[in-house]
């Protein structure tokens, strides 16, 4: 068990979460045609698609209620419906996400009468389904906003079919936001290769991973999950769940659905991988195809090839929980001492962690115990970059943003394949650190010379 520390300094200096409202709009990025609007400032909104336009290299769906002072004070409920259906008649997406952000909260918006008041007035859109979320920039994180806006897709656009009929070859997937495009990817094909057909809520793995369409240009999503598709989750076998963090959704769509499902924390390392295929083997009735045996095996030769790099090697790790728990688990399972983990919100996956305390904090936070703890590598997003070059420590690059690498987005660490790429990305940071320290000499040779 480890110790939950929260610092008591009443500011964030150095900022390590991204907001709700980020996590929110990227769930709805994987949803086929939908707008994401986001309830607030313009401001926020144009940072926010900033930050989604320099991690993926990609034409951002995103719009905003562009809240002003006058309608933070008096209400801007007119905003939302106004917004609602201009993108309804400009656009023709088949889903909003309707997004709530710290300032439509602190105003004390009512969100769902402001739907209702749409449905009243625009009865010419009653096709184009809105999903209002609500994510305040003061509370979570990334991860719980993007876990927020999944329920919330659930019981909007799922039926509710607790019984009758399902598609024994169909499984739903419900992914948290620790996991890239790239990851979703590898994920798709893991179940495939079982024979099944799943349909991950949201794929962003279709949607992000940077692809050019045939029209040139969208001003909706580019590719995810479908809204049929979402619809004929009632129908599926059961479920696969990938995060702690999405444990409320998970237990929205069993209430809805009634298919069973199987969670996993995480599905990095070997014996994640292990216990991730044995229960598609279990699901499919199919035994495990050839080939996962020959990438176990590549897996575990890695392991034994790269393990002198990771003993005794010390660990920062910082991110969102259910990224820094998969983190925390995979270095301490490769026999490097993990000295420093820093999460940017609370969560109870945190206290299972195999060390000693985890911080609850941002990036000067993660840096303070990093250097009191010798630190030799460090894992970040691209903030994290100064941190780094002042500690001497060198840098492993993840959770979200990453703008100061080509093709992040596209890293695929789960499975045996991923966590094989995993350990050699590692192992060759820290044969690099190692190479770049002062070589250790005698005092007594010194002393002679």
């Amino acid at each position: 068990m480890a110790e939950i520390l929260t610092p008591a300094k009443p500011l964030s200096v150095n900022p390590l979460k991204a907001s709700q409202p980020i996590g929110a709009s990227l769930a709805f990025l994987g949803v086929a045609d939908c707008m994401p609007l986001e309830h607030g400032a313009r401001g926020c909104t144009s940072f926010n698609k900033l930050y989604f336009m320099r991690h993926f290299n990609e034409p951002i769906a995103l719009q905003t209620t562009a809240m002003d002072q006058t309608t933070t004070v008096l209400g801007a409920d007119d905003n939302v419906v106004e917004a609602l259906a201009t993108i309804c008649a400009k656009n023709a997406p088949k889903v909003i996400g309707l997004v709530t952000t710290g300032l439509s909260e602190m105003q004390g918006a009512d969100v769902p009468r402001t739907v209702k008041a749409f449905r009243t007035q625009h009865p010419e859109f009653a096709h184009v389904a809105v999903v209002p979320v609500s994510a305040s920039d003061t509370l979570g994180c990334l991860e719980t906003g993007f876990a927020a806006a999944v329920e919330a897709m659930i019981e909007t656009l799922v039926p509710r079919r607790p019984s009758g009929w399902k598609n024994r070859d169909q499984v739903n997937v419900l992914a948290s936001a620790s996991l890239t495009p790239g990851d979703l990817e590898e994920l798709r094909a893991w179940i495939e290769a079982f024979g099944l057909t799943p349909i991950l809520l949201p794929d962003v793995g279709s949607s992000l991973d940077g692809h050019l369409i045939d029209q040139g240009f969208s001003t909706l999503t580019y590719g995810g999950v479908t809204r049929e598709e979402i619809e004929r989750m009632a129908d599926s076998a059961a479920t696969l769940v990938i995060g702690r963090s999405m444990s409320r959704a998970a237990d929205a769509l069993q209430a809805r659905t009634g298919a069973p499902d199987v969670r996993f924390d995480q599905l990095i390392g070997l014996q994640a991988s292990d216990a991730f295929t044995e229960a598609l083997a279990e699901l499919s009735g199919r035994p495990v195809p050839a080939i996962f045996g020959r990438k176990r095996a590549q897996l575990t030769d890695a392991m034994v090839d790269c393990q002198f790099q990771f003993g005794g090697a010390k660990i920062g790790v910082s991110g969102d929980s259910d990224l820094l728990s998969a983190l925390v688990e995979f270095f301490h399972g490769m026999g490097a001492d993990v000295v420093a983990a820093v999460a940017s919100a609370r969560s109870p996956r945190l206290a299972d962690l195999p060390i000693e305390d985890v911080a609850i904090g941002d990036l000067e936070d993660f840096e303070t115990l990093s250097r009191a703890r010798g630190a030799d590598l460090i894992v970040a997003n691209s903030h994290g970059v100064e941190a780094a070059r002042r500690l001497g420590a060198t840098l492993l690059r993840a959770g979200f943003p990453i703008y100061d690498r080509h093709g992040a987005h596209a890293d695929a660490w789960i499975g045996y394949g991923g966590t094989r790429r995993l350990i050699f990305a590692a192992a060759n940071l820290l044969a690099a650190h190692y190479q770049e320290l002062r070589p250790y000499i005698s005092r007594y040779k010194q002393a002679a010379e």
